[in-house]
């Protein structure tokens, strides 16, 4: 538990957010019901055991913050307690409710024991794959997704470690589940498309064949589409948009787009995620909006999405 001023609102509520939801409890020392809550918040702060971290501000000493919570929420009693997560309020309630009511409360809103520790096994995978240890990566990250079985973009992951590493069949099995978001989501979507490549490049045509047929025929499609799909089942991405690409320009609705759609897949597979936002500091006035992520600019990326735009329009 801490207690939040103006000065540390910033690094001890909003940054500490980042990392883990903070309640805070929002009290005066002359408020009775707040004299009710304040041991019981204190209490399931232990029992969630890191769940979330328990904040406390004195309105009376810190209106300036408590005034701006409960116009922003339209609250004007106390106790009032804000629930912060990644440098947002995202919820709050008003009063001392019983126990029940707040872990109901607590429960929408904070990660489960087993969540928790399947976001430490994928950090800690992440930190063995920079390493270049990708087996233990591998395995750290199936622990994840053990513990944490509907976490989709955790599952992505996990799948990309292990086409990464050429588990096809290991790869195609943690897919399955997933499998059915590949329309409204384009991350699967990329994945689904580098199974395919990769459980059908061991049937593929040699590169040398592969080569001789496209030089007899500069149109022959099929054989460019294979040459693309092993080399984007190995992971070489810009080599396998340089053939999608031949195709695209020559026959835009080629295979119905097929040849756009793998493109654009390998671009999605070689965009870094979004950084997690981060927070305002909190400069004399409030600020409770973070900051936007801003995408990682990677110059091969940015030259094919241009090539291709060359090509389609």
């Amino acid at each position: 538990m801490i207690d939040i001023t103006l000065q540390n609102f910033e690094s001890e509520l909003l940054q500490a957010s980042m990392r883990q939801p903070v309640l805070l409890d929002i009290w005066a020392p002359w408020c009775g019901p707040c004299k009710a809550l304040g041991p019981l918040l204190e209490k399931l702060e232990v029992a969630y055991a890191g769940r979330f971290l328990l904040a406390k501000l004195n309105s009376d000493e810190q209106p300036e913050i408590a005034g701006q919570l409960s116009q922003a929420f339209g609250v004007r009693s106390i106790p009032f307690c804000v629930l912060f997560d990644r440098g947002q309020p995202v919820d709050g309630f008003v009063g001392a409710q019983p126990e029940a009511q707040i872990r109901a409360f607590l429960d929408k809103h904070v990660p489960t024991a087993d969540e928790m520790e399947a976001e430490a096994e994928a950090e800690e995978a992440a930190e063995l794959a920079a390493e270049g240890d990708a087996q233990s990566a591998v395995e750290r990250l199936q622990q994840a997704v053990a513990l944490d079985p509907g976490n989709d973009a955790l599952r992505s992951d996990y799948v990309k470690l292990l086409l990464e590493t050429g588990a096809v069949g290991p790869a195609r099995a943690a897919y399955e589940p997933i499998a059915g978001k590949a329309l409204a989501d384009a991350r699967i979507s990329a994945l689904g498309l580098w199974l395919d490549a990769s459980e059908k490049a061991a049937s593929a045509r040699s590169a040398d064949a592969l080569a001789a047929a496209i030089a007899a025929n500069r149109r022959d499609f099929d054989a460019r589409y294979e040459l693309a799909q092993t080399h984007f089942a190995a992971g070489r991405f810009t080599e396998a948009m340089d053939e999608l690409l031949e195709i695209v320009m020559r026959d835009k609705g080629w295979n119905d787009q097929l040849a756009r759609k793998a493109y654009v897949a390998i671009l999605e597979l070689m965009t870094k995620p979004a950084p997690k936002p981060a927070a305002e500091q909190a400069k004399g006035t409030l600020e409770l909006t973070g900051k936007a992520a801003v995408q990682p600019a990677d110059p091969v990326v940015d030259q094919y999405r241009r090539k291709l735009s060359m090509a389609l329009f």
